[in-house]
């Protein structure tokens, strides 16, 4: 297939860049923008990073271009220009239970909570021994908020997140703007939060790739964020598309 009948949706934490202890302490490869802005190029527009993390987050470290984004796993997104972003007032109970998530795990050392305003993640990876006492704050916060709200757990992480977001549903939704639109979707991720991108992705006939080991719907596998740049920099030099054609 010619360049232009690809789309392309990357994830961010564990894809593009390795999964680190503390979420703040993310480190971006130094040609990793460059990269992204000559494979977008190539592909006429058709980039986006798809990812749990803020768009504002996402911006401060992919340099000064603005891609294509959806952040908070949808709940915000931005294509060719157009910025549309999640207003945590307008999840008034969802605030009230960050306050009270924060008391409850605040004497429990390791637990890290990570506040995106219109979700809320909680990570034990510093304390791997916290992991059931943390999944069961988190579905007594989930039985007080009701059905508006769901959980997405991910690699030592449960965030709580509005009902709607869903990195599959993003992904549709990107498909029937320009550049998108009529191109055959790639989607690559690397944990549980990325599932249900791969399933939306492999029901339009895409490619769905996962990063790392672990069970997983994607018919592709690359093993780490360091092959994948790699991949992706021959694709963006050289043309040469990185994925197998034969599913």
């Amino acid at each position: 297939m010619a360049q232009e009948d690809w789309a392309l949706f990357l994830d961010f934490d564990g894809t593009l860049v390795d999964i680190v202890e503390r979420p703040e302490a993310v480190a971006v490869d130094p040609n990793l923008p460059e990269i992204l802005a000559s494979l977008e190029a190539r592909l006429g527009g058709a980039l986006a990073i798809i990812s749990g993390r803020p768009i504002a987050f996402l911006d401060q470290h992919l340099g000064t271009r603005r891609f294509d984004m959806a952040g908070l796993h949808g709940l915000e997104h931005r294509i060719e220009g157009d910025l549309f972003l999640c207003d945590p007032d307008d999840h008034p109970r969802l605030r009230e239970m960050v306050e009270r998530l924060e008391e409850i795990l605040r004497s429990r050392p390791g637990i890290l909570i990570e506040d995106k305003g219109c979700s809320v993640a909680i990570h034990w990876r510093l304390a791997p021994i916290e992991r059931e006492f943390v999944h069961s704050v988190v579905h007594s916060a989930l039985e007080a908020l009701g059905s508006d709200y769901r959980v997405q757990f991910g690699k030592a992480v449960a965030e709580i997140l509005p009902s709607a977001a869903g990195k599959g549903k993003v992904i549709e939704k990107f498909l029937q703007y320009s550049p998108y639109h009529g191109r055959r979707p790639i989607f690559v991720g690397d944990d549980l939060t990325d599932e249900n991108g791969f399933k939306m992705v492999n029901a339009l006939g895409g490619f769905s790739v996962r990063i790392g080991t672990g069970e997983t719907v994607a018919r592709e596998r690359l093993g780490s964020p360091a092959d994948l740049r790699h991949a992706l920099a021959r694709w963006a030099v050289q043309g040469a598309f990185p994925f197998q054609e034969n599913h």
